[in-house]
């Protein structure tokens, strides 16, 4: 089975207006999608929310220089990412019928890149 991470952006404004109720909800809401997964015969491996972005540090390496580190993400986007699964599915198809059944406003499905060394490029 490969291995996919959904990344969970949505827009960071609910943070501001969230109630306790709601934010039961959600959690419940996610609860169901990790049953979802189980019972497709897919894992969730791992998994975690994030803090808002205004608290991310960006480290930039530029070559011939001292690395940069900046206060906030890299990039301003009307989403922020919000936290992220790491689900082992038996295909991407597995993964996209999986991720559509993600609590979240928008979800990247990547795969996760083999890096052992028996997965190294040809010389």
């Amino acid at each position: 089975m490969a291995q996919y991470v959904f990344l969970l952006y949505d827009s960071e404004d609910w943070y501001d207006k969230v109630t306790r109720e709601e934010w039961e909800q959600q959690m419940k809401l996610h609860g169901e999608f990790a049953a979802a997964v189980e019972k497709a015969g897919a894992r969730i491996l791992g998994g975690e929310a994030l803090e808002r972005s205004s608290t991310a540090s960006t480290v930039k390496n530029r070559e011939g220089a001292d690395p940069l580190v900046t206060d906030g993400p890299f990039i301003e986007t009307r989403e922020a990412l919000g936290g992220f699964y790491v689900v082992e599915a038996r295909d991407l198809d597995q993964a996209l019928e999986l991720a559509k059944l993600c609590p979240s406003g928008n979800i990247e499905v990547r795969p996760v890149m083999p890096t052992g060394p028996d997965d190294a490029p040809p010389a």
